[in-house]
């Protein structure tokens, strides 16, 4: 029987402090995929100086944990990331030194010192924007309301083990429509609970198509503009609200 390796020397420091951080994902880094974004922020925090905590065993990684990454093609300005590190520091400072080590349109916006529970667990929802060119808002307020007259909106997607079909309907919270001063861009609001599968805003313009017959003459600029708990009022609260009351207390 071969002998089991245990990995050389000693073992990581442990990590002594969490930091949650949200960045924003804007103009041509929406295109960015999200290994892309994650390869970005790992350079960047490498660069920044800031001092991780690493896993243990014969290949270690950086303590990073990712949460409920915007689709490849949408910006936003609501993402999130959670870091370990081996020191106590202040998150202004990692703030200031994490954003001039990213790229240009990839912003850090906030960092916090995480406070109890799963940052995870908070992002029930997104609220996200969606801007039409070429298109009066009369046009999208008739098929968002036969939208919300349909019990249900299903679309298929394909996935890593097939094609799935699955309701959009019962995901979206909220939907209202908009326009610009050109009186030529609809712009749709709308607030969608987090589900499995996920429902993208692509999945909500196929079934706009399919239930009220919208054909915007160009794909959408789409923006997620918050994520996090979801309000009895259907909005979307910020996670982080917690961990700065529990900093602050």
């Amino acid at each position: 029987m071969a002998r089991q390796r245990t990995p050389q020397g000693p073992p990581p420091p442990p990590p002594v402090q969490r930091l949650r951080i949200r960045y924003a994902k804007r103009g041509r880094m929406r295109f960015s995929s999200t290994r892309d974004i994650a390869r970005a922020l790992e350079r960047a925090l490498r660069r920044a100086g800031i001092p991780m905590a690493f896993s243990a065993g014969f290949h270690p990684h950086p303590r990073i944990s990712y949460a409920n990454g915007a689709p490849t093609g949408a910006a936003s300005e609501a993402e999130y990331v959670e870091i370990q590190v081996i020191e106590h520091l202040d998150p202004e400072a990692v703030r200031d030194a994490l954003d001039a080590a990213l790229p240009a349109a990839l912003d850090i916006v906030e960092v916090v010192v995480a406070g109890p529970g799963g940052l995870a667990d908070r992002l029930q929802a997104s609220d996200w924007e969606l801007r039409f060119r070429g298109v009066a808002p009369a046009e999208a307020e008739r098929a968002v309301a036969a939208y919300l007259a349909a019990e249900t909106a299903p679309v298929s997607r394909m996935f890593k083990t097939g094609p799935k079909t699955f309701d959009t309907r019962a995901a979206v919270v909220t939907i209202r429509v908009s326009g610009d001063e050109s009186g030529d861009c609809a712009i749709l609001r709308v607030v969608v609970r987090h589900s499995t599968p996920s429902v993208r805003p692509d999945d909500i313009l196929t079934a706009l198509r399919a239930v009220g017959a919208f054909a915007p003459p160009v794909p959408p600029l789409v923006t997620r503009l918050a994520q996090g708990p979801l309000r009895d009022s259907g909005g979307v609260a910020d996670p982080l609200a917690a961990d700065k009351e529990a900093v602050g207390s």
